[in-house]
């Protein structure tokens, strides 16, 4: 009786969760036509309220994902398209049908076409149909006008950076046909208020700069809507730039991409009301700097240096010195290093290895000379000690990134890279590029005074390249013991390790020609044994041969003709 009581109460609350569903969707599609009529501005606010609470619920946005109702939609929100216009050379000129001058209908709008295109992706697609994106484009380019506000700029940015997201055919109309890396570049410029004193040097407008102050000018906190807007401008260039790095760019991108570069310094150099705030800002700013091309990141170093400025060789280093900071405070909480730490790392290694006096300013604050002999390279709270512990960790995208920023900051010498950080630490490194024998193309880097401090040059002969540093003196372990006594011993650790490579626990490996490690095979342990001396080979052969067990009872047969005193104990040795 209980069961069928559940039963029933199971089966009417599904009823009654259909009955619900039913009519949420029924409700949207009422005020889907209501919004068809002509109604008074209260009317269609109180209806696109309406829709964007439904449109919460991913599994109530059925009635909103047609052509007609993100038309609709569209319309309300001042960016749907009319094809009416035509150029002089008769091509259609797409512009935003823009009849709704009341502002809290376009943001209602706004926010239901974002619910409804984060939670479904045919939504998106019929976006896409729909040209959406020229529309917020049209208005974007009216960034300069009062008329909008806050919130219509902020959901448009938003609305932009969900069709990005999501379609890579928008991306690249926003990129190539709209210019999005000018357009939104102009507006990131608007946003934050920006002047510019010369090509590359970027100020606050009606901020004034003291030239007499040593004391390095600190630019105003921008405000929270500021930092609000420009960062989901952010975060559309970053969608729209992912493979800049990685194909050519012509004169027009670059210079589009270095007049970016420029104003995402700025960005780094600046902060907000709010210290979490500022940090994912900054976040923002150097993940995109990370898309743009090497060519153009020599824009970080382009500012006149200032009183109060960081400079080194005649350069203003404020951004490399902002991005080294960043990046050691991001280490140093140890979270999510390779989301948080990695983008900022990538970059100084990226600048360290194009631009000397950045390698050079880098490597005085990472690699000062060596002092500390003493302790493994891995053991301190220096930044080095820091960057050389990540490069054994678990995560392999960590370990190689530090591994290849302190490789770049010793001009990828590998006798350089071995005294800042020990063989075993580098062996990774060396291993993935074939320079375990050392060699190698160092690449094109200047050339760098002797560092070499007094400390470490008294105990340089004393250090051990594996840890590093200068070990204490160990006991010799064959100490007193016979030629045959340390053979057999020798021996049975080749037996161990036949053993566990024939169980195929351990692979045995050798080093190849071009210093990178290969298997070994009996081919391999042949041309090992015809390089042995014929006497000794043969000794090898009969070794070899022999179990473990066989081995003891050899061995105690020695130990039996040597108590008795049968012959001299020469006699015993091999030769």
């Amino acid at each position: 009786m209980e069961r069928e009581e559940q039963n029933k109460q199971t089966m009417r609350s599904s009823t009654t969760l259909i009955n619900e569903e039913e009519q949420r969707e029924r409700l949207g599609e009422l005020v889907l036509g209501f919004l068809e009529r002509d109604l008074q501005p209260s009317c269609q606010l109180a209806c696109l309220e309406t829709i964007r609470i439904l449109s919460r619920d991913k599994n109530n946005v059925a009635p909103f994902i047609t052509h007609t109702a993100m038309q609709t939609l569209s319309r309300h929100a001042g960016i749907a398209i009319s094809h009416g216009n035509v150029d002089c050379e008769g091509s259609v000129v797409l512009v935003p049908f823009a009849e709704n001058p009341d502002l809290e209908i376009i943001v209602e709008a706004l926010k239901s076409i974002c619910n409804i295109c984060l939670h479904n992706k045919v939504a998106v697609q019929v976006g896409q149909d729909l040209q959406l994106i020229v529309g917020i484009a049209e208005r974007l380019k009216q960034c300069g006008e009062d008329q909008w506000n806050h919130y219509v700029r902020f959901f448009d940015l938003r609305l932009m950076f969900l069709l990005t997201a999501q379609r890579v055919a928008m991306r690249t109309q926003l990129l190539r046909e709209l210019r999005g890396v000018s357009l939104l570049s102009n507006h990131l410029d608007a946003t934050l208020g920006l002047c510019w004193p010369d090509t590359f040097e970027v100020g606050r407008a009606g901020v004034e700069v003291d030239p007499d102050s040593e004391e390095p000018s600190e630019l105003p906190p921008l405000s929270r809507e500021k930092i609000e807007r420009a960062m989901e401008i952010l975060k559309i260039l970053f969608n729209i730039t992912y493979d800049a790095n990685r194909r050519e760019v012509d004169e027009e991108e670059a210079a589009a991409f270095r007049h970016l570069g420029a104003i995402l310094r700025h960005c780094l150099m600046s902060s907000a009301d709010a210290q979490d705030d500022t940090e994912e800002f900054h976040s923002h700013s150097l993940n995109l700097l990370g898309n743009l091309p090497l060519s153009c990141l020599d824009v970080l170093l382009m500012p006149k240096v200032q009183q109060g400025s960081i400079e080194y060789m005649g350069v203003n280093m404020d951004a490399v010195d902002m991005l080294l900071e960043y990046m050691e405070k991001r280490l140093d909480r140890g979270k999510k290093l390779k989301e948080t730490m990695l983008p900022s790392l990538n970059l100084l290694t990226e600048s360290a290895r194009i631009h000397r006096e950045t390698r050079k300013f880098l490597r005085m604050k990472v690699l000062p000379p060596l002092r500390d002999v003493k302790n493994l390279p891995e053991v301190g709270n220096a930044l080095r000690n820091k960057l050389v512990r990540l490069m054994t960790n678990i995560d392999t995208d960590v370990k190689n990134c530090a591994a290849e920023f302190l490789f770049v900051l010793c001009k990828e010498s590998v006798s350089r890279f071995i005294k800042y950080t020990g063989y075993g630490n580098a062996a990774g490194l060396l291993a993935a590029r074939g320079l375990l024998r050392g060699g190698g193309n160092p690449g094109v880097y200047s050339e760098d005074e002797d560092s070499d401090t007094e400390e470490y040059r008294e105990a340089k002969s004393q250090i051990n390249p594996v840890t590093g540093r200068v070990e204490d003196e160990q006991p010799n372990p064959m100490e007193g013991m016979t030629e045959e006594q340390k053979e057999l011993e020798a021996m049975k650790l080749v037996n161990m390790f036949d053993k566990l490579s024939r169980s195929n626990i351990i692979q045995p490996m050798m080093l190849g020609i071009d210093g990178s490690m290969t298997q070994m095979n009996s081919g391999d342990l042949r041309r090992m044994r015809d390089q042995i001396p014929q006497g000794q080979q043969l000794h090898l052969q009969t070794q070899l041969r022999l179990e473990p067990q066989q081995q003891e009872h050899k061995k105690e047969q020695q130990d039996q003709q040597q108590q008795q005193g049968s012959g001299s104990e020469d006699e015993g040795e091999v030769e």
